[in-house]
């Protein structure tokens, strides 16, 4: 193993949150029975879901309504019929945690991000201009969102039966109330709103039995993404007191992005002499072809058999192009896990940075063929969930994403996701003369997002019984 960037040395300090480098029992088993399925297992498909934003107007009926919630929540391994019939997730704001009455030493234990909020770190995560919080859909961002419910259900019927049980258990609390609620989907073509096959990539983890999709990659250490374990860097993230409260639990970041689609399009049309060169630029800009096909094993055409094998399409390094000639330094996919292109330098450890995801899409597709923007609302609800919000999503959003410095490239954004202004540029390595792509324009708007934290099942129930301020 690498040892850490200066970066990962700054962020793995105890003060900003993160990994601290002693006192982590090794071979600690996974206490799988009081993590919350959601955190660590993947979403169906297809699947429908729905996101929901509660405001705890008083502690006691905020430590009621986890009592209600708990029977509906999945522990442990997620199975293909869970007994709730839904994957229900449930995380708290700092606000959210304050409000319940939890002691202001245990408030002061979390991470320090998570402490501040997202809007408070937006200037820094890039979430500036259009995307700062000031335009934010209300309430994210503010300090009425306490609770953050996730339900996710491999059809509409189930998922509203679910969704209707946890309603009725809040209605019947009058000191709680819904304040957001936003709807989701698998695209009818399984991709997401861009055109592009999602969910390729995921970290297995060290413990839970899902088995790698990479061999260049074994599984990550639980204590990367639950609380209480050890991690990459041997030791443990600092854990929230008391015990109960942070042990099994992780950090959620969760954001809602429109996507400017017929802006996307429109870009790639104007660039392409050809649809088969419009489809090259998409896939170099993206790092994988819309089928989901890698541009490393696939660089010339797409190869849609490759893109729907699991077993393959995440099987790869890139090791074999480090000059960008299959798939540049600077698209997308290679930013936000640039995999074994980093070893070669040896401050750089990419595991120390890996993240799990759990995107959806929201809103209704754009019409292929069409350029022009319909006024409609689409995108992707982002979730991440880690035990380092510092070192795992502010990181990649802010050093590999954000900026090129790492790439040789410090004024290239991430062409799909990065904070441009629509002045930056996408550089494509090319024999004999590389091609560059001017005024790459901003293709998505942060509308909102929060910082939250997922505790335990013995958690929720600590949570529950806390007592009268």
């Amino acid at each position: 193993m690498n040892p850490p960037t200066p970066a990962s040395i700054t962020s793995a300090s105890p003060g900003a949150g993160t990994a601290e480098t002693t006192g982590a029992p090794a071979g600690l088993p996974l206490e799988i029975d009081d993590i919350q399925g959601g955190a660590l297992y993947e979403r169906p498909s297809p699947y429908v879901g729905t996101y929901l934003l509660l405001q705890i107007h008083e502690a006691a009926d905020g430590r009621e309504l986890i009592r209600r919630l708990l029977p509906l929540l999945e522990p442990g391994p997620a199975s293909a019929a869970p007994r709730s019939g839904a994957w229900l997730t449930v995380a708290f704001t700092y606000e959210g945690l304050r409000v319940l009455g939890v002691p202001q030493e245990s408030l002061d234990s979390f991470a320090p991000e998570f402490r501040e909020g997202m809007a408070a770190r937006a200037a820094e995560l890039g979430d500036v201009g259009a995307s700062s919080p000031e335009h934010w859909e209300k309430p994210l961002g503010t300090r009425d969102v306490h609770v953050a419910l996730a339900a996710l259900a491999p059809d509409a019927a189930t998922l509203e039966t679910v969704v209707a049980r946890a309603r009725h258990a809040q209605e019947e609390i009058p000191g709680v109330e819904v304040i957001w609620r936003q709807d989701c989907y698998q695209l009818p073509t399984g991709r997401t709103s861009f055109g592009f096959k999602d969910g390729i990539g995921q970290p297995a983890v060290e413990g839970v039995g899902t088995p790698t999709t990479n061999r260049g990659e074994p599984p990550i250490k639980a204590g990367e993404f639950i609380l209480g374990y050890p991690d990459e860097t041997g030791g443990l993230a600092p854990v929230p007191t008391p015990e109960v409260l942070g042990r099994n639990g992780t950090y959620i970041v969760f954001r809602k992005l429109h996507t400017r689609v017929a802006a996307y399009r429109q870009y790639l049309r104007d660039k392409a002499r050809t649809r088969e060169e419009e489809a090259l630029l998409g896939a170099k800009m993206v790092g994988r072809w819309q089928s989901g096909a890698p541009l490393v094993l696939s660089p010339d055409e797409d190869d849609p058999e490759l893109g729907r094998d699991a077993g393959r399409n995440n099987d790869f390094g890139y090791t074999s192009d480090l000059h960008g000639f299959k798939c540049p330094a600077g698209a997308h996919a290679r930013r936000a896990n640039p995999r074994d292109s980093l070893e070669h330098e040896m401050s750089v450890d990419v595991r120390l940075h890996r993240m799990i995801r759990r995107g959806t899409s929201y809103g209704p597709m754009l019409p292929d063929g069409v350029l022009e923007d319909d006024g409609e609302d689409r995108g992707i609800i982002f979730v991440f969930a880690g035990a380092h919000l510092k070192r795992q999503f502010e990181f990649v959003k802010t050093q590999w994403l954000n900026d090129g410095i790492f790439i040789g490239a410090p004024a290239e954004k991430d062409p799909l996701v990065g904070a441009t202004d629509g002045s930056g540029a996408f550089t494509i390595p090319q024999h004999p003369i590389r091609r560059r792509l001017p005024d790459v324009p901003p293709f998505v708007v942060t509308r909102g997002g929060e910082y939250c934290f997922a505790p335990g099942l013995r958690a929720l129930r600590w949570l529950s019984e806390l007592p009268e301020g």
